[in-house]
Protein backbone atom coordinates (compact mmCIF):
# COMPACT_ATOMS: atom_id res chain seq x y z
CA UNK A 1 0.00 0.00 0.00
CA UNK A 2 1.40 3.38 -1.05
CA UNK A 3 -0.98 5.69 0.78
CA UNK A 4 0.01 9.16 2.02
CA UNK A 5 -2.03 11.68 4.00
CA UNK A 6 -1.95 15.47 3.70
CA UNK A 7 -3.48 17.90 6.19
CA UNK A 8 -3.93 21.24 4.43
CA UNK A 9 -3.88 24.45 6.49
CA UNK A 10 -3.71 26.71 3.42
CA UNK A 11 -5.64 27.38 1.31
CA UNK A 12 -8.80 26.62 3.27
CA UNK A 13 -12.01 28.50 4.00
CA UNK A 14 -13.19 30.12 7.19
CA UNK A 15 -16.88 30.14 8.20
CA UNK A 16 -17.42 33.26 6.05
CA UNK A 17 -16.09 31.49 2.92
CA UNK A 18 -12.91 33.59 2.94
CA UNK A 19 -9.62 31.94 2.02
CA UNK A 20 -7.37 31.71 5.06
CA UNK A 21 -4.40 29.86 6.54
CA UNK A 22 -5.62 27.97 9.59
CA UNK A 23 -3.53 27.42 12.70
CA UNK A 24 -1.89 24.08 13.34
CA UNK A 25 -3.17 22.31 16.42
CA UNK A 26 -0.83 19.98 18.23
CA UNK A 27 -3.73 17.57 18.85
CA UNK A 28 -4.07 17.13 15.07
CA UNK A 29 -0.36 16.37 14.80
CA UNK A 30 -0.43 13.75 17.54
CA UNK A 31 -3.70 12.10 16.58
CA UNK A 32 -3.16 12.05 12.82
CA UNK A 33 0.40 10.77 13.23
CA UNK A 34 -0.85 7.93 15.46
CA UNK A 35 -3.68 7.24 13.02
CA UNK A 36 -1.18 7.19 10.14
CA UNK A 37 1.04 4.71 11.96
CA UNK A 38 -1.97 2.48 12.76
CA UNK A 39 -3.08 2.31 9.11
CA UNK A 40 0.41 2.00 7.58
CA UNK A 41 0.43 5.44 5.95
CA UNK A 42 3.84 6.10 4.38
CA UNK A 43 4.09 9.79 5.36
CA UNK A 44 1.79 12.35 6.96
CA UNK A 45 2.21 15.79 5.37
CA UNK A 46 1.40 18.88 7.41
CA UNK A 47 0.88 21.58 4.80
CA UNK A 48 1.23 25.28 5.62
CA UNK A 49 3.18 28.17 4.06
CA UNK A 50 3.41 30.03 7.38
CA UNK A 51 6.94 29.91 8.83
CA UNK A 52 5.77 30.20 12.44
CA UNK A 53 3.32 27.32 11.97
CA UNK A 54 5.98 25.20 10.25
CA UNK A 55 8.28 25.92 13.18
CA UNK A 56 5.61 24.85 15.68
CA UNK A 57 4.97 21.57 13.86
CA UNK A 58 8.69 20.85 13.55
CA UNK A 59 9.26 21.65 17.22
CA UNK A 60 6.53 19.22 18.28
CA UNK A 61 7.82 16.55 15.87
CA UNK A 62 11.42 16.94 17.08
CA UNK A 63 10.40 16.76 20.73
CA UNK A 64 8.89 13.32 20.16
CA UNK A 65 11.49 12.03 17.68
CA UNK A 66 14.77 13.48 19.00
CA UNK A 67 14.08 15.20 22.31
CA UNK A 68 12.92 14.07 25.72
CA UNK A 69 9.72 12.60 24.27
CA UNK A 70 11.66 10.14 22.08
CA UNK A 71 12.84 8.25 25.15
CA UNK A 72 9.73 8.84 27.18
CA UNK A 73 7.26 7.33 24.72
CA UNK A 74 8.70 5.08 21.98
CA UNK A 75 5.25 4.45 20.45
CA UNK A 76 4.66 8.17 20.01
CA UNK A 77 8.15 8.51 18.51
CA UNK A 78 7.32 5.94 15.81
CA UNK A 79 4.14 7.78 14.89
CA UNK A 80 5.64 11.28 14.93
CA UNK A 81 8.46 10.14 12.62
CA UNK A 82 5.85 9.98 9.83
CA UNK A 83 5.31 13.76 9.91
CA UNK A 84 6.69 15.85 7.05
CA UNK A 85 6.13 19.61 7.23
CA UNK A 86 5.89 21.23 3.80
CA UNK A 87 4.81 24.61 2.46
CA UNK A 88 2.35 23.45 -0.19
CA UNK A 89 0.35 20.59 -1.59
CA UNK A 90 2.57 20.77 -4.68
CA UNK A 91 5.64 20.18 -2.50
CA UNK A 92 3.98 17.17 -0.85
CA UNK A 93 3.15 15.67 -4.26
CA UNK A 94 6.70 16.32 -5.48
CA UNK A 95 8.13 14.61 -2.40
CA UNK A 96 5.95 11.57 -3.05
CA UNK A 97 6.96 11.50 -6.71
CA UNK A 98 10.63 11.55 -5.69
CA UNK A 99 10.05 8.64 -3.31
CA UNK A 100 7.70 6.56 -5.50
CA UNK A 101 8.87 7.34 -9.02
CA UNK A 102 5.37 8.48 -10.04
CA UNK A 103 3.07 11.36 -9.25
CA UNK A 104 0.48 10.39 -6.68
CA UNK A 105 -3.20 10.23 -7.45
CA UNK A 106 -4.74 13.11 -5.48
CA UNK A 107 -7.94 12.24 -3.62
CA UNK A 108 -9.51 15.16 -1.75
CA UNK A 109 -12.05 14.91 1.04
CA UNK A 110 -15.05 17.18 1.42
CA UNK A 111 -18.11 17.20 3.67
CA UNK A 112 -20.43 18.31 0.85
CA UNK A 113 -21.83 16.02 -1.79
CA UNK A 114 -19.82 16.49 -4.97
CA UNK A 115 -21.08 15.14 -8.26
CA UNK A 116 -18.03 15.87 -10.36
CA UNK A 117 -15.10 13.46 -9.89
CA UNK A 118 -16.89 11.80 -6.97
CA UNK A 119 -15.32 8.57 -5.75
CA UNK A 120 -16.93 5.94 -3.54
CA UNK A 121 -15.03 4.36 -0.66
CA UNK A 122 -15.16 1.01 -2.44
CA UNK A 123 -13.60 2.44 -5.62
CA UNK A 124 -10.97 4.36 -3.63
CA UNK A 125 -10.04 1.23 -1.68
CA UNK A 126 -9.58 -0.69 -4.95
CA UNK A 127 -7.25 2.03 -6.27
CA UNK A 128 -5.21 1.93 -3.07
CA UNK A 129 -5.07 -1.86 -2.96
CA UNK A 130 -4.10 -1.85 -6.65
CA UNK A 131 -0.75 -0.35 -5.70
CA UNK A 132 -1.08 3.18 -7.03
CA UNK A 133 0.60 5.94 -5.01
CA UNK A 134 -2.21 8.01 -3.48
CA UNK A 135 -2.18 11.29 -1.56
CA UNK A 136 -5.36 11.56 0.50
CA UNK A 137 -5.97 15.21 1.39
CA UNK A 138 -7.93 16.57 4.34
CA UNK A 139 -8.74 20.23 4.86
CA UNK A 140 -8.80 22.13 8.11
CA UNK A 141 -11.11 25.00 9.15
CA UNK A 142 -14.18 24.94 6.85
CA UNK A 143 -12.64 22.86 4.10
CA UNK A 144 -10.33 22.88 1.14
CA UNK A 145 -10.36 25.91 -1.17
CA UNK A 146 -11.88 25.38 -4.64
CA UNK A 147 -8.52 25.51 -6.48
CA UNK A 148 -7.24 22.65 -4.33
CA UNK A 149 -10.44 20.76 -5.04
CA UNK A 150 -9.93 21.49 -8.73
CA UNK A 151 -6.47 19.89 -8.66
CA UNK A 152 -7.81 16.66 -7.17
CA UNK A 153 -8.15 13.65 -9.43
CA UNK A 154 -11.10 12.54 -7.32
CA UNK A 155 -13.22 13.80 -4.45
CA UNK A 156 -14.10 11.15 -1.92
CA UNK A 157 -17.77 10.85 -1.07
CA UNK A 158 -18.62 12.52 2.25
CA UNK A 159 -19.13 10.76 5.55
CA UNK A 160 -22.87 10.56 6.10
CA UNK A 161 -24.19 9.85 9.56
CA UNK A 162 -27.85 9.52 10.48
CA UNK A 163 -28.56 13.25 10.19
CA UNK A 164 -27.63 16.00 7.73
CA UNK A 165 -25.05 17.34 10.19
CA UNK A 166 -21.58 17.22 8.62
CA UNK A 167 -19.15 19.11 10.83
CA UNK A 168 -16.78 16.47 12.16
CA UNK A 169 -13.34 17.39 13.44
CA UNK A 170 -10.62 16.55 10.94
CA UNK A 171 -9.24 13.98 13.41
CA UNK A 172 -12.58 12.19 13.58
CA UNK A 173 -13.18 12.35 9.83
CA UNK A 174 -9.68 11.07 9.08
CA UNK A 175 -10.16 8.12 11.43
CA UNK A 176 -13.41 7.12 9.74
CA UNK A 177 -12.01 7.58 6.23
CA UNK A 178 -8.78 5.68 6.88
CA UNK A 179 -10.62 2.82 8.51
CA UNK A 180 -12.87 2.56 5.45
CA UNK A 181 -9.97 2.78 2.98
CA UNK A 182 -7.16 0.95 4.76
CA UNK A 183 -8.74 -1.03 7.59
CA UNK A 184 -9.12 -4.76 7.68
Amino acid sequence: MRLYVGLVHYPVYNKNAQVIASAITTLDLHDLARLSKTYDIKEFYVITPLANQQSLAERVRRHWTEGYGAGYNRDRKEAMELIRVVESLTRAATSIKEREGESPLLIATDASKQKERSLSYEAARKIIEGGRAVLLVFGTAWGLEKEVMGKADYILEPICGRTGYRHLSVRTAAAIVLDRLAGR
